[in-house]
């Protein structure tokens, strides 16, 4: 036995803690005057704004963004399946990457009781640079461990050492099952609501992110 071609898979995933909250709230008002609502929903806006700038100037808040004024009316039913006069309703979504869960959390605390206040979904995520480097130091890591594979096949087989011949993503050398969100990150979080004789707060505590990835490679064993 001279020469064995020796065809393997790799993976390796690491598990970090996030390093960035990014949170939407949305601040809603309603009525049967679509002027008043929209003063109402512009006024009910204004702290929440001035809350995330002020954060944002001390370095709290990393980003932030507020969209455009939504406006929208319905005719509802009454139970005798008349239609009532028009309800108007406005909203203004904001968002704001905060560098700190524990920030986030006194954050959310302070204005989710404010009048007209819904506080959205959490995206928990790394930075742009922590990401790339990550990915990096976890591809090669995938690629060590189907040099060690490929290695104990040698061996096993009383071969010397293996020769790389072709590596690829997983799926691109032999075919393979779809996975979902195989390489991805897969990013989590939680949300306690604690209530004492002080108030109620809101604590976030974010799930690790992972990010793996699996590479498909071949050797030649000589």
């Amino acid at each position: 036995m001279s020469e064995v071609t020796v065809t393997v898979r790799g993976e390796h995933e690491a598990r970090i803690a996030p390093e960035r909250a990014t949170i939407r709230v949305s601040v809603r008002a309603e009525g049967a005057e679509r002027a008043a609502v929209v003063d109402r929903v512009m006024r009910l806006t204004e702290p929440v704004r001035e809350s995330i700038v002020a954060r944002h100037d001390t370095g709290v808040v990393v980003d932030w963004s507020s969209k455009r004024l939504s406006v929208r009316a319905e005719r509802p039913w009454n139970n005798e399946g008349k239609r009532l006069a028009p309800v108007h309703y406005a909203s203004i979504d904001l968002t704001a990457t905060f560098a700190e869960a524990s920030e986030l959390s006194l954050w959310v605390s302070d204005v989710s009781p404010w009048d007209g206040v819904e506080v959205g979904w959490v995206d928990w995520h790394l930075t742009t640079e922590t990401r790339s480097r990550i990915e990096r130091e976890v591809a090669a890591a995938a690629v060590g461990v189907a040099v060690t594979r490929a290695q104990a096949y040698a061996t096993a087989l009383g071969l010397g050492t293996v020769v790389p011949v072709e590596i690829a993503d997983v799926g691109l050398i032999a075919p393979t099952p779809v996975q979902p969100f195989s390489g991805m990150a897969k990013v989590r979080g939680a949300m306690m609501q604690e209530s004492d004789a002080g108030g109620a707060s809101m604590e976030y505590e974010p799930d690790e992110i992972v990010i793996s990835a699996t590479v498909e490679a071949r050797f030649l064993a000589r």
